[in-house]
């Protein structure tokens, strides 16, 4: 039995004023798979992923999650689906003011439905998955770049979400932490039954962990496949983005 996508983008056309970012676009999302969105520098990835979380509106086209687009959720609807979303965030995007075992426990505080003697324990659950059980007490200013995207993990899936959303997870780090952070995330999806949408430009972490791939070029899709099927792609700016070759523009 073919599975049904969990989001559902159609035709998406998105921007900032006058400026469209995001030219009709579509794509599916399925349950349990890792799919990445790639692209060069300034091709809408972060804007895609705004408005897949909901912190932009789009200009016109719908996104769709189980069938219903947010666009037409009331406000109960709404917030009953971010519920079910997790965003790690690219710089951890932790608070300098809470201890880590304190900002993993922030959604469990904010919209958890659970006993608060318990967040404590369930904080140190989530930081054990990520490889931290014993950091909880640390301030943010103690810990490294991939510490503190590790915390972001954590907080990502505090309230047990059906969806994960990684903005660049392993932008600016050294590959042998990159590799362990790549690591992670497949190791949370295999535990949890998560769907992930990874967000990265990243080539060995695009291989290390896409079920499948999107390529977004000027504000439109021109690759969906799988990463067998990249491998043998012939646009020629899928070609460019693999192989590493730069522009004729730069000298």
């Amino acid at each position: 039995m073919e599975k049904r996508p969990i989001i559902e983008v159609r035709d998406l056309v998105a921007g900032y004023g006058r400026e469209v970012v995001l030219r009709g676009i579509s794509f599916d999302v399925y349950p349990g798979e890792i799919l990445v969105v790639l692209g060069a520098s300034g091709c809408g990835k972060s804007t895609l992923l705004k408005l897949l979380v909901g912190l932009l509106k789009p200009m016109s086209g719908s996104i769709r999650y189980w069938g219903k687009d947010i666009k037409k959720m009331d406000e109960d609807e709404l917030d009953h689906l971010l519920h079910k979303i997790g965003l790690s965030f690219q710089d951890g995007a932790l608070f300098n003011s809470m201890t880590v075992g304190e900002n993993v426990a922030l959604p469990m505080v904010e919209y958890g439905n659970m006993d608060r003697e318990l967040i404590p324990i369930l904080a140190r659950m989530k930081l054990s998955l990520v490889g931290l059980t014993n950091s909880g007490y640390l301030m943010p200013e103690a810990l490294s770049g991939g510490m503190k995207k590790r915390v972001g993990f954590a907080r990502a899936i505090a309230i047990d979400p059906t969806i994960v959303f990684f903005d660049e997870p392993s932008a600016g780090l050294d590959p042998i932490t990159a590799a362990g952070l790549d690591k992670i995330i497949l190791d949370i999806r295999r535990l949890m039954e998560l769907t992930m949408v990874v967000v990265t430009h990243e080539l060995d972490s695009i291989r290390s962990v896409a079920d499948r791939v999107i390529m977004l070029d000027w504000g439109e899709i021109i690759f969906d496949g799988t990463l067998a099927q990249i491998e043998t792609a012939d646009h020629p700016r899928v070609r460019q983005f693999f192989e590493r070759i730069p522009d004729k523009t730069i000298l």
